[in-house]
């Protein structure tokens, strides 16, 4: 997954994959050390495994995206970007929305838009999809299917 916060990545993460992936974010460790680490480790496990895995993060830029799809590529499995390309103010406004340690404070999301870059095949992926918004603040999202 790959989209600002608020973007609405684990709403269609659960509409979508959490039937048939296993879902691995690090907001499941907020307060974790080493969270990259831990998630390269589940991620790497739950591959080896023979599971299906999404990551539910922000993953902004390809940099952080690239050892994703090297543990793909390293279990010989298909390597996905699924791109929500939400409007920044409705990211915001959903943030905003939040409840608690839920809500990202606006230094958190004006770093991740700063690292922001759209995925690509050339970073390795077999198949970017993006994911359009469709409305409204409250509007969901929907699928424009695979384009780069």
């Amino acid at each position: 997954m790959v989209g600002l916060q608020g973007a609405g990545k684990t709403t269609w993460v659960a509409a979508h994959l959490a039937g048939t992936h296993a879902v691995v974010s690090k907001d499941h460790w907020p307060r974790a050390r080493r969270r990259e680490a831990r998630q390269q480790r589940v991620v790497g496990e739950l591959l080896a495994a023979g599971r299906s895995v999404v990551v539910d993060n922000t993953n902004p830029s390809a940099a952080e995206r690239a050892p994703l799809v090297a543990a793909a590529r390293a279990a010989g499995v298909p390597v996905r970007a699924v791109w929500l390309d939400t409007p920044e103010d409705v990211a915001r406004a959903r943030n905003a929305a939040r409840e608690g340690a839920a809500r990202v404070p606006e230094v958190g999301l004006a770093a991740t838009r700063d690292r922001f870059a759209p995925p690509t095949a050339e970073e390795g992926f077999d198949r970017v999809d993006v994911v359009a918004y469709a409305g409204g603040p409250g509007a969901p999202v929907s699928s424009a299917g695979p384009v780069r």
